[in-house]
């Protein structure tokens, strides 16, 4: 039992059910993030924890006490929205404080509160202003300040920073990092963007149709995709997907695969067991930094394998040369240094990490 059970949960609207199933457990002191496409079903189940949403069939525990049923304000739950949900008419201590007022904490100790979340968001010079005074950063800052002076048992964060621009939102995820390791406090954390779950989570849950399509952590979600949904959706830019063919070559299975002008190539996987799907049609998936130049390949992986074809396109990024080529029909990217000297219509060397490269069934789109 963890400290945040959510088991067997599903929620319907009539005879549509919009979550399926959905079994997640969180630590104490976690930082879970939810992230998925619009309309993957995040947000409601987010409510649902909150209590403003009723659960249809499973349940949902907090400290191992059932909250089917248990009024949101009785949760001790803190909510973040993405909207901000400030009073413009009160202070923004007044705002902080709001909620220990409802419910009668003396004011000598909202006070204190007050003074303590204010020094620990840098926001103290902004006590006395009102909402309609502050940048959109600082309103968000407020509106976490009023989450935390209450020291909730689980604090949900329903993508509080999409309404930020780009720079701001790169700023707020490493205070709201910084924030979580200071208090260690349980966060279950909306979100579409998947930078911002690499970033922040200790555990990701991807959501897709209703469904949690793979539950781990950052690293188990970006390097062993359970699916051809999770290898797309997290990681920027996305995996490489190649239709290919497995076949034996002297007793090891290898991927084969087509390039420019006709020619093909074989690639050896690491994994010996895919000698069982010898002759079969399926999906190679390499991340673009698997793929790089020569003088750029991952020195400790034992299986780094060099294939030549054509690029079609360079992208300088500063720190990177993103290389895009035609592999088997499907446009596929590389990550490459930023002095690699490559030229669109030009044949180079391609060094492929098959230690990195993982293999999805094309038709159920499962791992193999």
């Amino acid at each position: 039992m963890g400290f945040l059970d959510i088991k067997s949960v599903t929620k319907s609207y009539g005879p549509v059910e919009v979550l399926h199933r959905v079994d997640i457990s969180a630590e104490e002191g976690e930082f879970l993030v939810l992230v998925g496409p619009s309309g993957c079903g995040k947000s409601t189940l987010l409510n649902m924890i909150a209590g403003l949403e009723e659960i249809t069939t499973g349940e949902i525990a907090i400290k191992g006490q059932t909250m089917n049923g248990v009024h949101p304000s009785k949760r001790n739950i803190a909510m973040v929205f993405q909207s901000y949900a400030l009073y413009p008419n009160m202070t923004v201590g007044q705002n902080i404080t709001f909620g220990l007022e409802m419910h009668g904490v003396p004011k000598p100790e909202r006070e204190k509160a007050m003074s303590d979340v204010a020094s620990l968001l840098q926001i103290e010079q902004l006590l006395d202003r009102k909402p309609g005074h502050l940048s959109g950063g600082q309103r968000q800052r407020v509106a976490m300040g009023r989450a935390l002076v209450r020291n909730p048992d689980v604090f949900l964060f329903d993508e509080p920073l999409s309404n930020l621009d780009a720079k701001l939102r790169v700023d707020m995820r490493t205070e709201i990092k910084k924030l979580h390791q200071k208090l260690g406090t349980t966060i279950v954390y909306v979100t579409h963007d998947q930078i911002e779950a690499m970033t922040l989570s200790t555990r990701i849950a991807v959501m897709n149709g209703g469904y949690v399509q793979q539950l781990g952590t950052p690293k188990e979600i970006y390097d062993d995709p359970a699916n051809v949904f999770v290898a797309s959706f997290m990681g920027s830019p996305s995996m490489n997907l190649i239709p290919a063919r497995v076949v034996d070559q002297n007793g090891e299975p290898h991927a084969k695969i087509r390039l420019e002008g006709g020619k093909t190539a074989q690639l050896r996987f690491s994994d010996p067991g895919l000698a069982a799907h010898s002759g079969r049609e399926v999906l190679l998936g390499i991340r673009p930094e698997a793929i790089t130049d020569p003088e750029g390949a991952d020195r400790k992986s034992g299986n780094i394998q060099t294939l030549h074809n054509v690029v079609d396109v360079t992208e300088p990024a500063g720190s990177d040369t993103f290389v895009t080529t035609t592999i088997s029909g499907k446009t596929c990217i590389a990550r490459m240094r930023a002095d690699t000297d490559v030229r669109a219509g030009a044949e180079v060397a391609f060094a492929v990490n098959m230690d990195k490269a993982v293999v999805f069934d094309p038709e159920t789109e499962k791992r193999l």
